[in-house]
């Protein structure tokens, strides 16, 4: 169907009255209607008004290996003509979830050859609650049931998810986080008073952990939970120094390590598992996303042998899953997306190609008059929007300068999401060279247009 086939001022009317969006102010998404997107190819999406736009976001960090995958849509529909759906509870497994186990554990890092499946990485992330509790209890510690994580960490937003999140407005509705989850800094060097250099700043944040934890009592300390880079925060790489850091300390006082994969898995940093980017050894590794390319929904939670071991050997009955755990259809999409992946080399592809091409051109955006500060790792990069670049004082938060900035993507073509002051992305993995030089140029095109806009306004320093 071409644009002329959708009639848009319906469709927003219907979605308005009818569906209620997530993260959304309902009331002012109605005042200005939805984009309504209507087909997708490669790494492009078009609306229903025929604006094609460049998908810098991967849907929502996931698309990794493009749209119009018709291997994908086959090997769903073969599923479904076999067994669309049979559950694992009571005794019984279906063949697609376990050749996605076992595919899982070969392409994971040595140890890791237990699989729990969820939909989601939200409900990854509440097993990841549920099955670390039950690991100490068994190990007859039942009081070592603290989990920290990290303030603006992503991990769901479910009960548990958002608890494990370290994000305030999420915790204001709800009342959470739920007991016996702590926060502790992040470790965003540009964000800091960058009074340290950043290898500094790094062993300073990573030592924010062993503080925590003397501070609770190492008895009482069950896990560090973490995402390799922070994404829904912001895209916070942190610096090399952090990541060694915090192996040490979390061997040092025995606490399992947590390595949140949602985003950094399946290639996204250039390696499988974005753990092994930086070379930790953690016990459970939550996953999502990318292992089907977001085709259809699925997640799980990989679990190390110390883990497994404990559970298996000792547990009895997990009384935890869900009726979709190792949906086969799902299973059976993320087989055939995990080939893909592999014939085509993607996390390759990533870490010697795409991902070092896209670092050149998107910190060459510092530039900028606007951009204090601009990373990229693999194929996520963030950069933060300044009101005064010689100090690197930041925009007042009240005035939403990512939003102005991120509005602007939109009209020029470019899907680049907006956390806070700082503009991010995660293109499919499939994203070519000139296509990066595309991309590049139309976030300096709506950066000008930003910078023309807050000028207007009165908002830049100087």
């Amino acid at each position: 169907m071409n644009a002329s086939s959708y009639d848009t001022h319906d469709l927003q009317a219907r979605d308005s009255a009818h569906y209620l969006h997530p993260f959304t102010d309902t009331q002012a998404l109605a005042g200005r209607g939805a984009r309504i997107v209507v087909r997708a190819d490669d790494i492009y999406v078009w609306d229903s008004e025929g604006q094609r736009l460049l998908d810098a976001m991967s849907g929502l960090w996931c698309v990794a290996v493009g749209y119009g995958r018709r291997r994908l849509a086959d090997a769903a529909h073969r599923q479904m003509l076999q067994l669309p759906f049979y559950n694992s509870f009571f005794k019984t497994s279906v063949v697609p979830a376990i050749d996605l186990a076992t595919r899982l554990a070969q392409l994971a890092p040595p140890g890791f050859d237990k699989v729990f499946f969820t939909n989601s990485g939200s409900e990854g992330n509440d097993t990841v609650i549920r099955m670390v509790r039950r690991y100490w209890d068994l190990q007859g510690q039942p009081g070592r049931d603290v989990i920290i994580a990290r303030i603006n960490g992503y991990h769901g937003s479910t009960m548990g998810g958002a608890s494990l999140s370290g994000m305030d407005y999420m915790h204001a509705q709800g009342g959470l986080p739920i007991p016996g989850i702590v926060h502790i800094g992040q470790p965003y060097w540009y964000g800091s008073d960058r009074g340290l250099s950043p290898q500094a700043f790094g062993l300073q944040a990573a030592r924010w952990l062993e503080h925590k934890i003397l501070e609770l009592g190492p008895e009482r300390v069950a896990a560090f939970v973490a995402e390799p880079v922070q994404g829904a925060g912001g895209v916070i790489i942190p610096p090399e120094t952090y990541w060694p850091e915090v192996q040490r300390i979390v061997d040092k006082y025995g606490i399992l390590l947590v390595s949140d994969e949602v985003i950094c898995g399946f290639g996204r940093l250039g390696r499988w598992f974005g753990c092994q980017h930086y070379g930790t050894r953690p016990d459970l590794i939550t996953f999502a996303k990318a292992v089907t390319s977001g085709y259809l929904p699925l997640g799980g939670v990989l679990v190390g042998e110390r883990v497994a071991r404990t559970l298996v050997e000792r547990g009895g009955e997990f009384e935890h899953g869900f009726t979709y755990s190792g949906h086969p259809t799902s299973c059976a999409v993320a087989l055939e997306n995990l080939a893909i992946m592999e014939e085509e080399d993607l996390p390759r592809h990533v870490r010697e190609d795409a991902g070092p091409y896209l670092k050149q051109g998107f910190e060459s955006l510092v530039d900028h008059p606007l951009v204090g500060h601009a990373q990229a790792l693999g194929l996520v990069a963030g950069l933060a929007l300044v009101a005064d670049k010689s100090s690197g004082r930041f925009f007042d938060p009240g005035l939403a300068v990512g939003m102005l900035c991120r509005d602007f993507c939109f009209d020029s073509g470019l899907v680049m999401r907006a956390v806070g002051d700082r503009m991010i992305i995660a293109p499919p993995l499939i994203i070519t060279r000139p296509q990066i030089d595309e991309l590049i140029a139309l976030i300096r095109r709506c950066l000008d247009s930003t910078l023309a806009e807050v000028k207007a306004r009165g908002w830049l320093a100087g």
